[in-house]
């Protein structure tokens, strides 16, 4: 790929430490394409295979931007599935592991008490289900009003799942 290393697409040091940890040595594609572009703040969709990297592609850019000085929930990840959930949240705690930014998976079928209170202590990233996210926000324990980051993970099939009408709901209510 050009011979273009993680350290050319203007990651900060702790990003940049996480993905040495990580055992990553040069970015796919879809990282190298995508990465820069999030970075200038600009809004991208990416289709990659599967093990491509797509959630570091979202995942760096989002963490090297979090502005954690603002106590409140400034990324959503919405993913189709629970599996899927857990699965970006632990990469992104990979990426974040040099931070201290707080993450935390949301999802149907877990006691939702224990998400409200992690909630309520101080989150900086959501990575969850539609449906889990937006009964948060109607309960009134979902802020989106700091809002910087939306990450549609695997929109395709959030889509194909009969999603739509949830997503447009989130994204209301994050203006």
């Amino acid at each position: 790929m050009n011979d273009i290393k993680f350290n050319d697409l203007g990651l900060n040091n702790e990003i940049l430490k996480s993905i040495d940890a990580m055992g990553f040595e040069e970015p796919s594609q879809i990282q190298a394409e995508v990465i820069p572009v999030l970075l200038a703040g600009n809004d991208a969709i990416g289709q990659a295979q599967t093990g491509t990297g797509k959630t570091l592609a979202f995942g760096a850019p989002i963490l090297n931007m979090l502005d954690t000085s603002i106590k409140a929930v400034k990324a959503i990840i919405l993913t189709p599935t629970r599996e899927l959930a857990i699965q970006v949240n632990d990469e992104i705690a990979r990426i974040a592991k040099f931070s201290r930014v707080k993450l935390l998976p949301v999802y149907g079928g877990q006691p939702i008490d224990r998400q409200i209170r992690a909630l309520r202590s101080g989150i900086d990233i959501v990575v969850g289900t539609p449906g889990r996210i937006l009964d948060l926000i109607r309960r009134n324990v979902l802020h989106l009003e700091n809002i910087q980051f939306l990450v549609l993970d695997e929109a395709d099939e959030m889509l194909n799942m009969g999603f739509i009408d949830d997503i447009e709901e989130i994204i209301k209510n994050s203006n």
